[in-house]
């Protein structure tokens, strides 16, 4: 994973809900709300391709070209073909059998152009979001609050491992009408990670928790029923600077059954960030000290305001 990059995340779509509503049953139900900044990493199922390639011969790799296969091999990760490419005993063509649109095509690549072209083929995707809540009973956690959609794919990613790390924002591009701003972060992987990735749905991703939880960890709350929630003040906890969960105000100002929208009200976030960023899916929100829900899109010409998702339905959706 790099260092510093932008999120793949998605936060400037329309909020879309699937499901069916149910309310979990116990209103005394308390998690950890967070706010940290995370790396969210997933090794993919496939190795694809990353950006259009022509090569030597005149044919094309196409993004979002699935290698299947190199030398009549299956492959599953980078480090296949690689291997297979150092015991070819061919001198002249490496032969590709990828999947484009679901049909099979065969692709020759000269030897000595493999190199550049395997720096446009990936077997993992990477990106940036917001820690929102962890469970103290169950030591699961959960993030973002949407789904990850692949950029190249534009479809949900499949993975076979997934896993969370702490990240420190090293620099704010503020968002403004008409353009988000985003978050770059330098992701702490090699502390190691702090949790796995079972689950990448509409609600967000879910895993399990797998570090100690800390003294300095906020206390639990108690959750919020969505018709608790309320038009009306409320705080938002994210990280805009280094590792530092800090409280913003904002104003809640549309409660529907499913989603709620929010406008960011915090003269100091409003000048640092320009309002709601890319990075900040899965920002935990507070009301009248009670776990409300997280926020989850922003409004692209309005940036000061977003939608969000209600904790209950980010808790009753993630895995058993």
């Amino acid at each position: 994973m790099q260092s510093a990059k932008r999120s793949f995340l998605s936060l400037f779509i329309l909020l879309v809900v699937f499901g069916s509503w149910t309310t979990i049953a116990s209103a005394a139900k308390k998690v950890i709300p967070m706010g940290d900044s995370i790396g969210v990493e997933l090794q993919l199922s496939d190795i694809t391709v990353s950006n259009d390639v022509l090569l030597q011969n005149g044919s094309w790799l196409k993004r979002g070209d699935i290698v299947e296969m190199v030398n009549g091999t299956s492959v599953k990760k980078l480090e296949n073909i690689h291997e297979i490419i150092k015991t070819s005993k061919s001198k002249d063509s490496i032969k590709l059998t990828i999947n484009r649109d679901e049909k099979t095509k065969k692709v020759d690549v000269k030897r000595e152009e493999m190199t550049s072209v395997m720096n446009f083929l990936r077997d993992e995707t990477d990106g940036i979001g917001t820690l929102t809540f962890l469970d103290p009973d169950t030591k699961q956690y959960g993030a973002l609050g949407h789904q990850i959609i692949d950029q190249i794919l534009q479809k949900p990613p499949q993975f076979n491992q997934g896993a969370i790390f702490y990240a420190r924002i090293e620099h704010i591009k503020k968002s403004i009408p008409g353009e988000p701003g985003y978050k770059i972060s330098a992701v702490e992987n090699d502390k190691g990670q702090i949790g796995s990735i079972v689950s990448n749905s509409a609600y967000g991703i879910f895993g399990k928790w797998q570090k100690p939880l800390q003294p300095a960890f906020p206390k639990a709350i108690e959750i919020m029923q969505p018709s608790e929630i309320k038009k009306g003040p409320a705080k938002l906890l994210t990280t805009i600077s280094g590792k530092k969960v800090e409280s913003f105000d904002i104003n809640i100002t549309k409660v529907n059954e499913k989603n709620f929208q929010i406008e960011i009200t915090d003269p100091v976030l409003k000048e640092k960030t320009g309002g709601i960023l890319q990075g900040m899916s899965g920002s935990p929100i507070i009301q009248n000290g009670h776990f409300a829900g997280a926020v989850t899109h922003m409004f692209i010409e309005s940036p000061e305001k977003g939608a969000a998702l209600p904790i209950t339905e980010m808790l009753q959706n993630q895995p058993a």
